[in-house]
């Protein structure tokens, strides 16, 4: 509902038509089976467009789907290891951490520990630093080493994406050691969403 006395109108055509009373505007638009579109609502006064505002809602609508078509979607894929994963079962699970980060996705990997092996976070932290070596050509460490119950958790981006400031992340083995070693004093935790997993 517009509620000031006169708006700036915009003719279907584009053309402006100047300053009119809001009612003769509306009267306008009715004329020509269309609608008064307030699209200026700050001005001074309000601009208005005569328009068929159906039409007008289903391009808006198509184009926003059109973008979104166009976007790529990042997912978060989940491989898990062992602390004491042998070779064989760490090549294999690394194949599915490169095609994640080739095919643009990231990978969240996570070393899950049974028992009595929490005691030895360190045998984790190293399965990490392995996997952040074998990538470092590839990814970025988004999210260093943290831990999260019974489970330590490392998140890898593909290289070409850019942090927030706009410059790539370095991976390093003093990233991982230092995130657990802090993680370990402070006990804090972080949730990573996961779209897919690889056990």
């Amino acid at each position: 509902m517009i509620r000031v006395r006169e708006v700036s109108v915009i003719g279907d055509d584009g053309e402006p038509l100047g300053v009119i009373p809001t009612d003769e505007a509306i009267r306008m638009a009715e004329d020509q089976d269309l609608d008064l579109v307030e699209v200026a609502p700050n001005s001074n006064p309000p601009v208005c467009r005569i328009m068929d505002y159906g039409k007008h809602k289903y391009k808006a609508s198509k184009k926003a789907h059109e973008a979104k078509k166009n976007q790529k979607v990042v997912h978060v894929k989940e491989v898990k290891f062992r602390p004491n994963t042998d070779q064989h079962d760490f090549d294999f699970k690394m194949k599915h951490v490169h095609r994640f980060l080739e095919n643009g996705d990231k990978a969240k990997v996570v070393i899950f520990f049974k028992g009595r092996e929490i005691v030895h976070r360190e045998f984790g932290q190293k399965v990490l630093e392995r996997v952040a070596e074998q990538t470092e050509d590839i990814a970025i460490i988004e999210q260093s080493a943290k831990q999260e119950g019974r489970t330590l958790v490392m998140v890898l981006a593909p290289k070409n994406t850019k942090s927030k400031k706009g410059a790539p992340q370095k991976s390093s083995k003093p990233a991982v050691e230092k995130a657990v070693e802090e993680d370990q004093e402070s006990g804090t935790e972080a949730t990573v969403p996961n779209n897919e997993s690889a056990e």
